[in-house]
């Protein structure tokens, strides 16, 4: 167990999962993040934090209870990695097996400050849409 949750997955691996039934995959990025940047389709979201003011999701724990069957792991996938922490702590103090996607969605920022280049779901390929 990794700081009170389960463990941390690459992208790869947390799509095998989701693909084989073995775990639902729960997208924490806020609305905005969903429609500007992008999504994974089928994942089921449930933000952690709410764009403009990024205040927490008074609703997350029972959306998050309602998405994911007792049977399955959870996957949770922000932006980065770090809300996807924070939301896979939560989860598991609710009774979930949950895992983070390490890299997130679109990486760590390039020297240029741009993400997507240096990892994340998008980076290794994984199916996603814009728009």
């Amino acid at each position: 167990m990794a700081n009170d949750y389960a463990g941390d997955v690459a992208p790869q691996l947390a799509f095998e999962w989701w693909q084989n039934g073995e775990a639902v995959l729960v997208d924490v990025r806020s609305d905005a993040e969903l429609e500007w940047v992008g999504f994974v389709p089928g994942a089921i979201p449930v933000a952690w934090k709410q764009w403009p003011s990024m205040a927490m999701n008074s609703r997350f724990d029972a959306q998050l209870m309602a998405a994911v069957p007792a049977d399955k792991k959870v996957l949770l996938l922000c932006r980065s990695g770090v809300r996807s922490i924070a939301a896979a702590r939560r989860a598991t103090e609710l009774g979930l097996v949950a895992y983070n996607i390490l890299e997130g969605f679109e990486g760590s920022p390039d020297p240029q400050g741009q993400r997507g280049n240096l990892g994340g779901w998008r980076y290794h390929g994984l199916p996603w849409r814009q728009g």
